[in-house]
């Protein structure tokens, strides 16, 4: 290089966004806890095939999430003789749960845990998670409970 030439100037490195092309996975369980057990194992059988490793701190986060929202399906939305179902949705730089269930009466709401066993549940997923919500079912009686994860950059 001669003297008078500078070299070129050195970017910092960006922050690359994950992209994730379009994934869908819709499965109905039996309103059971080991329904709720299989719906857990499955999501996160299905996060790993997407490209979210096993112990990467998102396919954590989101299998916890499965597994709260699972048990409260179960525990809280259980119809007797009625599945819940669970869909994983990922697209772009982000990651979408909903569980549904057959009871739209109780609804979900943020509380103080009532005992040492119970109640934290929904906690957890509002900490966890960038967005979460519900909303009645559009295909029948029960709700919807979801949650999102943004998984790009700060």
């Amino acid at each position: 290089m001669n003297s008078d030439q500078s070299p070129l100037p050195v970017r910092p490195a960006r922050p690359t966004q994950p992209h994730f092309s379009w994934h869908h996975f819709t499965m109905r369980f039996s309103s059971t806890s080991r329904g709720a057990r299989l719906a857990r194992r499955l999501a996160a059988e299905r996060l790993d095939a997407w490209g979210i490793p096993y112990g990467s701190h998102v396919h954590d986060v989101l299998t916890l999430i499965v597994a709260e929202l699972s048990a409260n399906a179960v525990r809280h939305g259980r119809v007797a003789g009625r599945d819940f179902r669970l869909r994983l949705s990922a697209e772009g730089a982000t990651l979408r749960v909903e569980v549904t269930d057959s009871r739209g009466e109780s609804i979900p709401a943020l509380k103080e845990p009532s005992d040492l066993d119970a109640g934290r549940g929904l906690l957890l997923v509002a900490a966890l998670a960038d967005r979460w919500g519900w909303y009645p079912s559009v295909d029948g009686p029960g709700k919807t409970v979801w949650a999102v994860l943004d998984v790009g950059p700060a």
